[in-house]
């Protein structure tokens, strides 16, 4: 059918239209009506009024009793009809001859019409033919002083005049109908417009259709898609994003009472969001892959202008979010591994270079200096290494931290290690330990390395009160932001990738493990980027994963590899 492939702008403007005609045709119809009810009513009024006053006139009354009525009456009955503006004025006796009449003819002769009320002594309206036709009139009896009655008083006006008067009240029903019918078509017109630009011209099958299969796409991604609009007040998010955010699914109640209400929508404010989320999701900017945490969910949101076609008003925000907590606990494991890996091959080309000097020496002849050599090498392996183990009882980091000064010695750069207090056994997890220290390390040797005269890192370890607190400086430029969201952002970065597990993930790793760790991280400058993380060791020991982490050798001791 024709009316099937309407908009909804189409079908609301026609239907709109047949109602406004049809209550305008019937409104048309009522005040027509009601115009000939009260022009019959006042007609019949005045005829009262005339005919009461004539019955009611000494006059009359006299006239009445004399012998010959007509020859008083008649001339004062054609007086009254042309100042009162009546069709005819009809007196006559109790029996209803007629004393007067427009029509001479007609004096003397039988009055036409109901006589049986007036006789009564009544007043008596009613619509009927007489000579003259189809008239409206009233008929009043004629009493003298006593009550006698002496006759009777018939007034009224044919009905063609009577429809004049009808008639002249047309212009102005018509004129009002029409403009109703204007207004309404123009209400009709303009609400048709606007739904016309709020529907895109669809029709109510397209977009039952569209609404079905938007509901079906956004409940079956598999990334969390949150819509904002310009209040700051989330308008739809769909499963995976309620998952990701910890927004709490409504109750049936609930959800019933908030239908598409806007006043129910939850504002970003009362979600619990992080801040740096928060932030980003009410400023409305244009994000590309930021990362965010989110209690123990690692985001990865990306955030575009929702704009309506044709406009270039934004109508809020449409945010995507991906959870790479898995892909970056992959990268973190990849991280330890790549970091130790570096470590040892920076130890192996450090042994290695030892090692042929030692050859050399003794292929000069010259062996109490090669033993010397060695046995300083190694001592100095072993007080190092005994010194963090004794510290933190943790092999895997005295691995990291040897292998890392081995690393910095290649840079040119001088690794200060310190430590101080006592960390239990078994309370530490060695993969997000490494995550954390190796990436602080390697972004601290890089950045003095590349900029200082005397590129120095100075790393220390402290337990104490309960907390262990990882402080990792450098004479470096220092921080772009100590703003710890902004650095986690993939993309700031002056290193050249930005893959996951590699540069520019790094920051991202670093929260990541903190807050695996139950620990903070706080950044600033002084004299070059101090970097500070603080863990609970109570934290620790929940942390402490079931699995071994990556196998590593003990600390070399430096004289062999």
């Amino acid at each position: 059918m024709l009316w099937r492939r309407w908009s909804i702008a189409r079908r609301l403007f026609v239907a709109n239209l047949i109602y406004v005609v049809l209550l305008t045709a019937g409104l048309a119809t009522f005040m027509v009506y009601d115009a000939g009810s009260r022009t019959y009513d006042q007609t019949r009024q005045r005829m009262l009024a005339v005919a009461t006053a004539l019955a009611d006139s000494p006059a009359v009354v006299a006239a009445a009793k004399e012998p010959n009525p007509s020859a008083i009456l008649e001339p004062f009955a054609k007086s009254v009809m042309a100042d009162a503006h009546v069709d005819f004025i009809t007196m006559m006796s109790p029996q209803g001859v007629r004393w007067t009449h427009p029509d001479p003819q007609e004096i003397g002769k039988q009055y036409v019409g109901s006589l049986a009320q007036a006789q009564a002594g009544n007043n008596y309206f009613e619509t009927t033919t007489g000579t003259l036709g189809p008239s409206v009139r009233v008929i009043v009896p004629i009493h003298d002083a006593e009550g006698t009655l002496l006759g009777m008083v018939a007034a009224g006006t044919t009905v063609g005049n009577v429809q004049v008067l009808v008639a002249s009240r047309l212009p102005a029903v018509a004129g009002l109908a029409a403009a109703l019918l204007l207004a309404g078509s123009l209400a009709a017109w303009a609400l048709g417009r606007y739904l016309k630009r709020v529907t895109f011209g669809w029709g109510p099958e397209e977009m039952g259709q569209l609404f079905t299969y938007y509901e079906s796409v956004l409940h079956s991604v598999r990334e969390g898609l949150v819509l904002v609009d310009t209040r700051g007040t989330m308008v739809l998010h769909n499963d995976h994003a309620a998952l990701l955010l910890g927004i709490k699914a409504p109750s049936t109640e609930q959800a019933g009472q908030r239908g598409q209400t806007p006043a129910a929508q939850p504002s970003l404010d009362s979600l619990g969001l992080p801040d740096s989320l928060r932030e980003l999701l009410e400023s409305g900017r244009t994000a590309t892959d930021e990362v965010h945490l989110a209690g123990d969910h690692l985001l990865v949101v990306s955030q575009r202008p929702a704009q309506t076609p044709g406009s270039n008003t934004p109508a809020g925000t449409v945010a995507t979010l991906r959870d790479h907590t898995e892909l970056t606990a992959l990268a973190s494991s990849l991280s330890s591994t790549q970091t130790l890996v570096e470590a040892l091959r920076s130890q192996t080309h450090e042994h290695a270079n030892r090692l042929h000097a030692i050859i050399s020496l003794i292929e000069l002849d010259r062996p109490r200096d090669a033993l010397n050599f060695a046995t300083a090498e190694h001592t100095e392996s072993i007080r190092l290494g005994g010194e963090f183990v004794e510290v933190l009882d943790e092999p895997f980091l005295a691995a990291l931290l040897l292998g890392k000064r081995a690393q910095a010695d290649e840079r040119g750069v001088s690794l200060e290690l310190t430590a101080a207090g006592t960390l239990p056994p078994d309370t530490l997890d060695p993969r997000e330990l490494i995550t954390l220290l190796g990436n602080l390390v390697d972004n601290a040797i890089e950045a003095s390395a590349s900029c200082a005269e005397q590129p120095t890192v100075w790393v220390d370890l402290l337990v104490a009160d309960g907390d262990l607190t990882l402080t990792v400086a450098d004479n470096g430029p220092g921080l772009p932001t100590t703003d710890l969201d902004v650095l986690g952002r993939i993309g700031t970065t002056d290193k050249a990738s930005v893959a996951p597990g590699g540069r520019g993930y790094g920051m991202a790793l670093i929260r990541r493990a903190t807050a695996a760790l139950g620990g903070t991280i706080t950044g600033e400058n002084d004299g070059g980027a101090v970097m500070t993380a603080v863990i609970p060791v109570d934290a620790l020991a929940a942390h402490v994963p079931s699995t071994p982490p990556p196998s590593t050798p003990p600390p070399s001791t430096g004289g062999a590899s």
